[in-house]
Order: C-alpha cells, then sequence, then structure tokens
C-alpha cells in the first residue's frame, strides 16, 4: 500500500482545497490528512473555522481515508506515526520542497515530495475569494482586501 500525507489549514473548504486532496489521493493508495491545529497557523491570519470542524469536514470527505490533527509541538510526529511514501504540498504552501526533504532526511522519514498544481477553472479557488465575496455582498459599505492567502 502506497500512503499518500496531504496537509492544511483547509479554512472555508472549497473546489481548491478538493483539487489538492483528489490530486494528492491520485499518488497511492491511501489518502492520510493532516489538518493544521489552530495555533500552529502563524504564517497566514488565524482560521475561522475552528480545527475541530475543519478536522470534521475533511475526515467526510471520500477521498480521504484517515485524517487527524496535528501535533501543537513537532510537526514530523503525524508524519513519523502514518510513515507515508509521499507528501504533497499545495501549490501557495509555504513549504520549500527542498527544505522540507532535508528536514525529512533529518528525521529518518524517507518520502517523496511533490507539489501539486493549482486548480484552475471557473468558481472558488481559494478562501480569499470565498471571504471578498461575503463581504461585498453581506456587509455593505466594505471596500478592501482580506489578508487570507488560502
Amino acid at each position: 500500500m502506497k500512503r499518500v500525507v496531504a496537509t492544511g489549514t483547509f479554512d472555508l473548504l472549497h473546489p481548491g482545497h478538493i483539487y489538492y486532496l483528489e490530486k494528492s489521493r491520485a499518488l497511492g493508495d491511501e489518502l492520510y490528512v493532516i489538518v493544521a491545529r489552530d495555533v500552529n497557523v502563524v504564517h497566514k491570519p488565524a482560521p475561522v473555522v475552528p480545527e475541530g470542524q475543519r478536522l470534521c469536514m475533511i475526515r467526510s470527505l471520500a477521498v480521504v481515508d484517515e485524517a487527524r490533527l496535528g501535533d501543537t509541538e513537532d510537526m514530523f510526529r503525524p508524519i513519523e506515526e502514518i510513515n507515508p511514501d509521499v507528501i504533497t504540498l499545495g501549490f501557495n504552501q509555504h513549504f520549500s520542497e527542498d527544505s522540507l526533504r532535508t528536514a525529512l532526511r533529518e528525521r529518518g522519514i524517507d518520502a517523496e515530495v511533490v507539489r501539486v498544481g493549482a486548480c484552475k477553472g471557473p468558481g472558488f479557488t481559494g478562501s480569499r475569494q470565498i471571504m471578498k465575496r461575503i463581504l461585498e455582498t453581506r456587509c455593505p459599505g466594505w471596500s478592501g482586501e482580506t489578508d487570507n492567502t488560502d
């Protein structure tokens, strides 16, 4: 069995997330998803949806075999427990593939790192697009951009 691990915040679940997870699943036989803990999301604004609800949504997807929350202190601990063959990164995740490969080797984790490309097509493919639309349609007088990059 070839195990694949996908990671992410998965705030405001959207077609871009589904695309990432489907492409990740296509790389192996089992898809494990690690959902970022609220306290670990420091590279962008805090999630709107609490971690337990984000985990519940990811677990409900047919493409996902298993989902769990990340570790609050050691991001590699769940990866060590899952022992994947492949780790996927979304097109806009802030990790460097080379730095991640090096860190994995240092931990004795022998997994291929694959970056999944961006979702193309109509509709919402990012949380920022969804939040902007909500503000435009539900908040009269709003003018500005959101900070969320997911």
